[in-house]
């Protein structure tokens, strides 16, 4: 059986200070038995992971260090951006790449998407590789091929044993930050499509291996009805993992 990932993704919010109190907060709210049913990564701004990582660390916590987004190249000029060894010594081990911001605000393509998924795997991470469609292409039933366009390009030329350690998270564009979420049937749907199409790029093996996640408005009242379907691994959750309250009942599994 796989292990659920939550993984709450604070995009461009909370200053270290306030990272700090934040995992301070979570870390009084999720207790043992909690880890022991799933896996909760947490992804700050750059300039909080030192900061949440020496927490972490110190405290002996069971929050497993993650990052928002990566260059492709190691080193380089490249103003801005941040590499991937970078990130892997500071002991993060899940980064998400190819977030619909990402994609629709600066302009990822699906070859980026797969530079970043090969560049972290190179260093020993994890990607948690988003796909997604908007409103308009859900409405002109262009979902499914839009999602796994996506999923194609970005697996291509992954081993199957890559592939099986990595997470893809569904996440419909019109669903993020809008209050609006898909129904658990959409989501099992789309999340069984996914894992469907991993089989026929990797093989049976990987695609029982890999861990999907839904995303999109993700709160607590909502996760146990996702998590109880057969292809919903998880969440990655936006605004909701900034409260830390909120974030706990949804890494509780909504209990």
């Amino acid at each position: 059986m796989r292990k659920p990932l939550i993984s709450g993704n604070w995009k461009m919010n909370h200053n270290h200070f306030e990272a700090i109190q934040c995992v301070q907060k979570l870390a009084y709210l999720v207790g043992k038995e909690d880890f022991d049913r799933a896996d909760v990564s947490i992804h700050p701004p750059f300039t909080d992971i030192r900061s949440v990582q020496t927490v972490i660390d110190a405290d002996r916590l069971q929050f497993i260090l993650g990052a928002q987004h990566c260059h492709w190249d190691d080193k380089g000029a490249f103003t801005g951006e941040v590499s991937p060894s970078f990130l892997s010594k500071l002991g993060v081990k899940y980064v998400i790449c190819g977030h619909s911001e990402r994609r629709e605000l600066f302009g990822e393509t699906d070859q980026m998407v797969a530079n970043k998924v090969a560049a972290i795997l190179r260093h020993g991470m994890t990607p948690i590789m988003c796909c997604g469609e908007t409103l308009s292409e859900r409405e002109s039933g262009q979902t499914e091929a839009k999602v796994l366009g996506q999923v194609r390009a970005g697996l291509a030329g992954r081993k199957p044993e890559q592939v099986a350690s990595m997470v893809i998270a569904y996440e419909p564009i019109w669903a993020i930050g809008t209050g609006r979420t898909a129904t658990s049937d959409d989501a099992q749907h789309m999340c069984a499509a996914i894992r469907h199409a991993v089989a026929g790029l990797a093989g049976a093996d990987a695609a029982a291996s890999i861990r999907v996640q839904y995303g999109g408005s993700v709160k607590a009242g909502t996760i146990a009805e996702l998590i109880a379907q057969p292809d919903v691994d998880g969440a990655l959750v936006g605004g909701a993992s900034l409260d830390p309250d909120e974030f706990a009942r949804i890494a509780k599994l909504g209990a």
